[in-house]
């Protein structure tokens, strides 16, 4: 392996570490109630939204190997990969909260002015916890749990939901 081997792993690998956070903010941008629910969510049970995440995850996953797999044309291989990249991004969402509790626990002066800084702090550090690989997974999983749990949970009487 020489050094322009070396290189593109590790571009590689930096470039995925600034997807990440990129959606992040995008998420907390486009949607705050929804990083905010997901924020509580995994703050008051995580390990149920862990769980939740990885009885939902699993079977979509296999499901859309295997249907990918019994269709075997592009068709199969398209809804192949809507299935698959459908759950990552709904994970990632979900995730997205996650780093909005990891970055309000770094808080900052500039805070009030500028809240966006808690999600990119946040994200910045569960993105270099992504380089161990134990944590994508385990994380991933409690974020769409906390997406789930956000999506059918308990709303008051003749709530709208935007």
């Amino acid at each position: 392996m020489n050094l322009a081997d070396v290189s593109t792993v590790v571009l590689v690998i930096v470039g995925l570490l600034l997807v990440f956070v990129a959606w992040w903010l995008a998420v907390a941008g486009l949607f705050p109630r929804l990083v905010e629910g997901c924020a509580e969510k995994l703050g008051t049970a995580p390990l149920v939204c862990w769980l939740i995440g990885l009885a939902c995850a699993v079977p979509l996953i296999f499901g859309g190997i295997a249907l990918g797999n019994a269709v075997p044309s592009a068709a199969g291989s398209i809804v192949r990969g809507a299935i698959i990249l459908g759950t990552i991004f709904a994970a990632l969402t979900g995730t997205a909260g996650l780093a909005l509790r990891i970055g309000r626990g770094l808080p900052a002066e500039r805070d009030a002015s500028e809240p966006w800084r808690r999600i990119l702090r946040g994200a910045i550090v569960l993105a270099l916890t992504y380089l161990t690989l134990i944590w994508l997974p385990l994380t991933l999983m409690a974020g769409l749990g906390a997406l789930v749990r956000l999506g059918f949970g308990r709303r008051p009487a003749g709530a709208i939901v935007a």
